[in-house]
């Protein structure tokens, strides 16, 4: 009788692939000063991930200045697209990434940089708090007869109420443009400048729209650009293309909607 004798073959191991970073794959050449003075700005996490995604997108391409879309920034810091505009904004307003037309960079002139100090560090935020504690018992302890006699105000936390409000009231105005911008690219004229005007019709649109976020502008133009005729794109006589302010008319979203257009 024949016995079969059974051999145990090794399972096969995985090769892991090593990830090497090495400069012949691209490297982005910046100056130290600027860089280092990066390295030490009093910046949040968001606006330093912004800052050094736009270093990578321009110097990285031998560029000063680059038109750089917020998904791509998005997609490099691993943000959500709102974040990394209100981080650039932000980055924009002190002065530390410069703005031409559609065109973003680092700014080089550091002496430009206003870039305001922080307060919140631990050691004010532990002081703080110790100076406003009590000093001696406990917190109930510190509670007078008289204000326990105190009878509750019904209009207490009405303060509050209006503070929530009004800032569900708020309207991203130069991010809604910036959306625009970013969804119509180079087939429509990019909005430049924000104006009185502008900023009634965005407030209107804002309170047309289904959900008062950017994704909803967003998804509007998006949709405004995937389903209108050539005509608003200047496929006419007269060479005339829809614009920011026509997009931002009500009638444009309807009709947007019901693919009149």
């Amino acid at each position: 009788m024949n016995t079969a004798e059974i051999i145990n073959f090794p399972a096969p191991q995985r090769r892991e692939v090593v990830k090497v970073a090495d400069v012949e794959d691209g490297y982005t050449r910046i100056a130290n000063e600027l860089y280092e003075e990066l390295i030490g700005a009093n910046l949040t996490r968001n606006q330093a991930k912004v800052a050094h995604a736009v270093c990578r997108k321009t110097y990285g391409f031998n560029k000063k200045m680059d038109r750089i879309a917020d998904s791509q920034i998005a997609e490099l810091t691993r943000l959500p697209r709102q974040k990394v505009n209100k981080a650039k904004n932000e980055l924009i307003a002190m002065k530390v990434l410069i703005k031409e037309g559609q065109l973003i960079g680092p700014n080089k002139n550091l002496s430009e940089w206003e870039i305001p100090e922080c307060h919140q560090n631990s050691d004010f935020v532990t002081k703080t708090v110790t100076e406003l504690s009590p000093k001696k018992g406990h917190t109930k302890d510190t509670i007078t007869k008289d204000k326990k006699d105190i009878p509750p105000n019904p209009h207490s936390g009405l303060s509050e109420i209006r503070s929530v409000k009004s800032k569900k009231l708020k309207i991203p105005y130069m991010e809604i443009m910036e959306a625009y911008n970013e969804a119509v690219g180079d087939k429509l004229p990019n909005a430049e400048s924000l104006n009185e005007k502008r900023k009634r019709a965005i407030k209107k649109l804002w309170g047309e729209l289904s959900h008062q976020t950017i994704e909803a502008a967003t998804k509007y133009f998006e949709a405004f650009v995937a389903t209108a005729k050539p005509f608003y794109f200047g496929e006419n006589d007269s060479g005339w293309r829809a614009s920011f302010d026509y997009l931002l008319r009500p009638d444009t979203l309807t009709k947007t909607r019901e693919g009149a257009l």
